[in-house]
């Protein structure tokens, strides 16, 4: 493969398509972003399968164009020539004094390879690439993790791997258990996987080349530079979704791509959004309650699933604790709070708040109990035992309290507790957790991509009922 020259412009200096060869033998390739001046700087390491070379811009245009209309603090301070989904902007970091790195993942954009996700070999990818990144000459030797989603999920893991120079993880909206975060919750398959990478992993295979898109800053092909054919194409990746399907219930091949939470001990800023319930809050919860760090925090906010990442609010938040655990500044971090909270009301109107644990210490756990007389949600049990029946593939039941006569705060973890018979072989439960105005309509919040979310939803397979509690 033809590697660049290095160049300097808009005040970086960038090394495109940086060969990391691995213990296989197989190179992958880097852009490599960092302050003109020599000398050695922390880094901020991602990896992943989305294309360093594909435009945020171009790759994701709606998302884009959203942000920009709706968080326009989230693009401005920089020409966001080097703009990519989910990862930094090193525009917005290079100058503060950061190396910005992005590999593309085994099998993906410039890297050639097998296509296969969060298995034990992209672990030990991640942990050999954060390892040379700090042995070269431009590395302090601290490497710091950061971005959303895929480029945060596979922070625990490559966290778990304990690699040396892992100094500290920013985990922004990443799941960590493979089977009930992320592929199968409550046991019932997510078609999520499926679409995902028939349109975000599939597009962007390294050996797409000549089909797929430029780099628009080097005009070189994002996922080439060898254009293979649909077969060999096919032949190069793992049908995720078959192994899905073949896998109902938990099992190694789960196990494998969920991190063991009691060996992540390195710093750690958990980023959760509110409204992602069918992908990433469990996750950012039960990794930091589950982390061994001593030193973590967790932070909850509400919007899209990209925008808070990039906006003043999330990277001052980022820098902050980068500053301190890869800079070693004394900028007050220490004394932050264990959880930061945007607590959502309706509208989209967030206040902060602070607090010491999670759940929170003060938090009246209250029980409601399902009455079908008058389909209501009561404080007490009913005087007596009773049924109701519905059409399971119908609109389902909904119980309702009485109107709440004072203001009333809902943070925290919920449960719904069923007794059901099916006349199916099996029965899928949704339970929705909603809020209604006074007229009687439904008050939805932006989620982290539906504009049309409750304040919380789960599922549950009712034969997996044991298996993903």
């Amino acid at each position: 493969m033809k590697q660049m020259k290095s160049e300097i412009r808009d005040g970086m200096k960038i090394e495109w398509d940086t060969p990391i060869t691995v213990d296989d033998g197989l190179v992958l390739r880097a852009d490599v972003f960092r302050p003109v001046a020599e000398g050695r700087y922390p880094i901020i390491f991602s990896y992943g399968p989305y294309g360093k070379g594909v435009a945020f811009q171009e790759g994701y245009k709606t998302a884009w164009e959203l942000m920009v209309s709706e968080n326009p603090d989230a693009v401005s301070g920089t020409s966001n020539r080097y703009a990519n989904w989910e990862v930094v902007d090193p525009e917005k970091w290079v100058p503060d004094g950061y190396v910005c790195i992005r590999v593309d993942s085994r099998g993906a954009g410039r890297s050639p390879g097998y296509l296969r996700h969060n298995d034990a070999r992209e672990t030990l990818d991640i942990h050999q690439c954060i390892e040379w990144v700090a042995a070269q000459p431009w590395s302090s030797g601290k490497v710091g993790m950061n971005g959303i989603s895929y480029y945060a999920s596979n922070q625990w893991r490559a966290a778990a791997s304990q690699p040396p120079h892992l100094a500290a993880i920013c985990v922004w909206e990443g799941w960590t258990d493979a089977y009930r975060d992320s592929n199968r919750h409550g046991g019932l398959a997510c078609t999520f996987r499926k679409n995902w990478q028939d349109m975000q992993v599939k597009t962007v295979q390294h050996g797409v080349g000549e089909r797929g898109r430029k780099n628009p800053v080097t005009g070189e092909l994002a996922c080439g530079p060898e254009t293979l054919s649909e077969a060999e194409l096919v032949k190069n990746r793992e049908d995720m979704w078959l192994e899905v399907l073949a896998r109902p219930l938990d099992s190694p091949y789960y196990r494998e791509r969920t991190p063991d939470l009691s060996r992540v001990t390195v710093p750690l800023l958990s980023a959760a959004n509110w409204g992602g319930q069918g992908l990433h809050p469990r996750g950012n919860f039960e990794g930091y309650l589950g982390a061994s760090s001593r030193q973590k925090w967790l932070e909850a906010h509400g919007g899209s699933h990209w925008a808070p990442f990039y906006t003043d609010y999330g990277v001052k938040l980022q820098k902050r604790f980068f500053d301190h655990f890869l800079k070693g500044l004394d900028n007050g971090w220490e004394r932050q709070p264990p959880v930061q909270l945007q607590v959502r009301h309706p509208g989209e109107r967030f206040v902060e708040r602070y607090e010491n644990e999670w759940p929170l210490a003060r938090t009246k756990w209250t029980s409601f109990y399902l009455d079908p007389n008058g389909m209501r949600l009561t404080a007490v049990p009913a005087a007596s035992k009773q049924s109701i029946t519905c059409d399971m593939m119908g609109e389902g039941l909904t119980f309702s309290t009485p109107p709440l006569t004072a203001e009333t705060e809902i943070t925290g973890p919920s449960a719904l507790k069923l007794f059901i018979s099916s006349s199916t072989a099996d029965a899928d439960i949704f339970a929705v957790l909603r809020l209604f105005d006074p007229d009687g309509k439904e008050v939805v919040f932006q989620g982290a991509l539906d504009p049309h979310t409750p304040i919380g939803q789960g599922w549950l397979r009712a034969s997996d009922r044991k298996s993903v509690v």
